[in-house]
């Protein structure tokens, strides 16, 4: 193995973001999405082939097919920028001035090094600047970031620069508590592991503002 490959894979081994943003190419989208699911479909038969696997068996067949199509229109969906959730805001008439929590909500996506699961729960909260937001909106916008090879740290920034622009403040938070399988199945194998991470805009870089959203995701509220 070359000092390159060497480099290479200790910086997926260690999980290391090199990028703030999804590294796309410019011409990412030159292409539609059903002939990117005929490419991948055949790299899909490639590598199973490659494997020694025997594609005429009837629980094989479809296997490339069914991979290429969960990539595009699925778990790597939220790269395209035309499926960006639509986020609309409403005057805060009620003069709600409190903090805004939505916990718990559940969080998909892949990471980027060894294209294996990450499971977890993003936490988000934000503090009104006179706009308010629909609640199923935040778990939109999750759900957009996640969908796409990712690591958490840039997830998470993600999700708060996305809702700081929509909300017209910075007075946004986010906390990720996730599981990555390629830490829990493979390499050292540790099933009990998870990641945190965090980002804190605004008046939650205030201690006792963070501390208040922190306490809010201890809360019980299984119903």
């Amino acid at each position: 193995m070359t000092n390159n490959e060497d480099f290479l894979d200790e910086i997926g081994d260690n999980h290391i973001a090199t990028n703030a943003k999804n590294p796309l190419r410019s011409d990412a989208f030159d292409i539609s999405d059903d002939q990117k699911i005929e490419l991948i479909k055949k790299d899909v038969e490639s590598i199973l082939k490659t494997l020694g696997m025997d594609l005429t068996d009837d629980s094989l067949k479809g296997t490339p097919n069914r991979v290429a199509k969960m990539f595009v229109k699925e778990i790597f969906g939220g790269l395209n920028p035309a499926k960006k959730p639509s986020a609309s805001t409403f005057e805060n008439n009620y003069k709600y001035g409190e903090m805004l929590v939505e916990k718990n909500i559940t969080l998909y996506s892949t990471c980027e090094h060894h294209l294996l699961p990450i499971i977890g729960r993003a936490h988000v909260a934000y503090i009104s600047n006179g706009k308010v937001v629909g609640l199923s909106k935040m778990n939109r916008i999750v759900e957009y970031f996640a969908k796409r090879p990712q690591v958490q740290e840039r997830l998470t920034m993600q999700i708060v620069q996305e809702l700081q622009k929509v909300l017209n403040t910075e007075d946004v938070a986010c906390v990720i508590d996730a599981k990555h399988l390629c830490v829990n199945s493979r390499g050292i194998k540790d099933i009990e592991s998870s990641t945190i991470t965090s980002e804190f805009g605004g008046k939650f870089k205030n201690e006792a503002t963070r501390r208040e959203f922190l306490d809010y995701i201890k809360f019980d509220t299984q119903f």
